[in-house]
């Protein structure tokens, strides 16, 4: 299914985006620090390359997460959803 804007969304498909990218911060920060580990022991091992910037894309998605929440949130309230 390809991502819709948020405005063309329908009411059910709102709600059950946000269900879906509720947030886990806990998890999400084990995840953050265990690519940050990888990258640390890359550039250590003299190996810096494609491998470590993989992990660079994955914080990266990780991190904007949140911000696709408090859009998808915004949306929610501007149509009175709550």
């Amino acid at each position: 299914m390809s991502t819709k804007e948020l405005p063309e969304l329908t009411d059910q498909e709102l709600l059950l985006e946000a269900k879906k990218i509720k947030p886990s911060p806990i998890i999400d920060a084990f995840f953050i620090g265990f690519l940050v580990g990888i990258i640390i022991y890359s550039v250590v091992a003299n190996s810096w390359g494609f491998l470590t910037l993989i992990p660079l894309y994955l914080i990266y998605i990780l991190l904007k997460k949140p911000k696709r929440l408090k859009e998808l949130n915004d949306e929610i309230k501007a149509r009175n959803l709550q």
